[in-house]
């Protein structure tokens, strides 16, 4: 396997073909470019591809390139329906981006790690972007430490350079029955949410997360 793959699982080819998926999550990519940005042989490139492809998870563009498969869509669609949690918090999101001007984000634990289950973001030309799905640790972000348990007196918690120089973000736990559902965060840019995320927005985070 190449070093540059991420091994999450240990079986190697699932690796791969879920490497290969992330590759096109932004843009369609052609063989040559798939093989740049996930560092597999070129023949590895094209035959997990291919075989994406004939899933339905991949297919190809008017120019050829590899894209995103139709067949992710149904399974998107059940995904969401079968957690009604992220419906229910669309809308508390979509208010809390008005209220702050900043990107927000929902999260949700996995094991040791964290998922973005909803983002949204800023109208502001320099924003802070969390993509859907991304994976990140829970020991470090305001969201992660959410999820943990770690809360402050004021029911938030801030965090500030922490996961990734030059940003800034506070978060809240979503509570049911005394069990930690998710975390909604508020994160921008160090220079426009300052040093203080938790003074500046603590108060709307808790009162999205407890609606």
């Amino acid at each position: 396997m190449s070093p540059d793959v991420e091994i999450v699982t240990g079986v190697g080819v699932l690796d791969k073909a879920m490497h290969v998926l992330a590759a096109v999550i932004d843009e369609p990519c052609s063989l040559g470019q798939l093989q740049a940005k996930t560092d597999l042989p070129r023949a590895t490139a094209h035959r997990l591809a291919t075989a994406l492809e004939a899933h339905g998870v991949l297919r190809r563009d008017t120019a050829g390139r590899f894209e995103l498969g139709h067949g992710l869509v149904p399974l998107g669609q059940m995904a969401m329906e079968r957690f009604p949690l992220a419906a229910s918090v669309r809308p508390l999101l979509d208010d809390l981006r008005s209220t702050t001007g900043e990107s927000v984000q929902l999260f949700v634990r996995e094991g040791d790690q964290r998922r973005c289950v909803l983002s949204l973001e800023s109208p502001h030309q320099l924003r802070w972007t969390v993509p859907e799905g991304a994976l990140y640790p829970l020991d470090v972000g305001s969201a992660g430490r959410v999820l943990l348990g770690d809360l402050g007196p004021e029911g938030w918690v801030e965090s500030v350079g922490e996961r990734e120089a030059g940003a800034a973000s506070v978060s809240a736990p979503i509570v049911r029955g005394g069990q930690v559902l998710g975390a909604i965060c508020v994160s921008g840019p160090i220079d426009r949410i300052s040093r203080e995320p938790g003074k500046r927005f603590g108060a709307a985070v808790v009162a999205a997360a407890a609606a």
